[in-house]
């Protein structure tokens, strides 16, 4: 396929080329109370992310050094007065991309969004679920929490000529799915250049409330392929994306907008007894800092842990490149959804 006169690069290439993404682990406490949070448990992300201090970030970043991007994430990180130092220091370590995944809400107020961004970050991923207040604060259970955030996207928006780079990420649900257009519209109309529409994990919250809020990924594929399909009628390409869902069920949409998850890896206390993770699988990973055990734990480990394959999986040309599907949705819906493509 060509798109303007240029070979379409595919989905399998872009995936196999990605470059890992370093994940510091920043924000205890966060502000929203999505519906779909992953992070179900708080006492234990409260518990996990306060180990993340100066010592901790200096470490990651020495055994990262020449990381194509340092991501700030986890809970909300911009609750943690030490992220404009921490970016700074990020910088200083000649990372290319420093970027930070928050609501967005602190960034409303302007001169903390230009500390961060004086300090190196030059990348923003701004949770934002609808295009209405209604639909946004509907989601986040959380009133003020629209206004704040898109204050904070058009701050943002503002230092795009000093190489800013904005994106958004959409969590798509039974609410928001028939919306598409809608949400891609408003956000572009604010300066966002990529929409992002992920698909839930099916893990924390959206596991709790599953049968309440998550689409079917046949419905989400199906609403994301009318959608391109009217909106590239007016943009030549389009710059939206469907993350987090299997391969096989998107055969419809260009490979241009099929998104995929970064490959990542954090470090976070080594914990002792049975966790998501085997041990042995983490144990060659462990190593020490100030008397703390530390642990590398990444995308894949996490994949491994909650999503399955079955044996017609290997006839499929995205085998390779797929994650799996989530076991808490095969629970509820099986397999008839996924045939291996050839």
């Amino acid at each position: 396929m060509t798109r303007g006169g240029e070979l379409e690069e595919r989905i399998e290439q872009r995936i196999a080329t990605r470059d890992e993404r370093v994940h510091i682990l920043t924000g205890a406490i966060c502000n929203n109370n999505c519906v779909f949070c992953m992070e179900e448990d708080r006492d234990g992300r409260y518990e996990t992310n306060s180990k993340t201090d100066d010592a901790l970030v200096r470490f990651i970043l020495e055994q990262k050094q020449g990381a194509e991007e340092v991501c700030f994430t986890s809970g909300e990180p911009t609750t943690n007065p030490r992220l404009p130092h921490w970016v700074k220091w990020a910088k200083e370590a000649g990372v290319r991309r420093v970027s930070v995944m928050t609501n967005g809400r602190a960034l409303s107020y302007e001169k903390y969004a230009r500390a961060l961004i004086a300090a190196g970050m030059n990348r923003f991923y701004i949770s934002i679920h609808g295009h209405t207040k209604r639909l946004h604060e509907g989601l986040t259970r959380t009133p003020e929490s629209f206004e704040q955030t898109l204050a904070g996207l058009d701050v943002v928006a503002k230092y795009a000529r000093y190489g800013v780079e904005l994106h958004t990420s959409t969590v798509l649900t039974r609410r928001n799915l028939p919306f598409l257009a809608e949400i891609y519209e408003f956000l572009r109309a604010h300066g966002v250049d990529q929409v992002v529409f992920n698909v839930m994990q099916a893990n924390g919250r959206a596991d709790t409330y599953f049968e309440h809020i998550f689409p079917t990924y046949t419905e989400t594929a199906g609403h994301m392929a009318r959608f391109l399909e009217a909106a590239s009628l007016r943009e030549e390409r389009v710059q939206a994306f469907l993350v987090d869902i299997p391969l096989c069920t998107t055969t419809t949409l260009p490979d241009f907008n099929r998104g995929y998850v970064e490959s990542y890896v954090h470090f976070e206390p080594a914990v002792n007894g049975e966790g998501l993770i085997p041990a042995e699988t983490l144990l060659r990973r462990k190593t020490e800092l100030d008397g703390r055990e530390l642990v590398a734990i990444a995308r894949s480990d996490l994949d491994g842990a909650e999503r399955s394959k079955r044996e017609e999986c290997k006839q499929c040309r995205y085998d390779a490149q797929c994650e799996g599907v989530w076991n808490n949705y095969l629970r509820r819906h099986g397999w008839d959804e996924f045939i291996p493509v050839s």
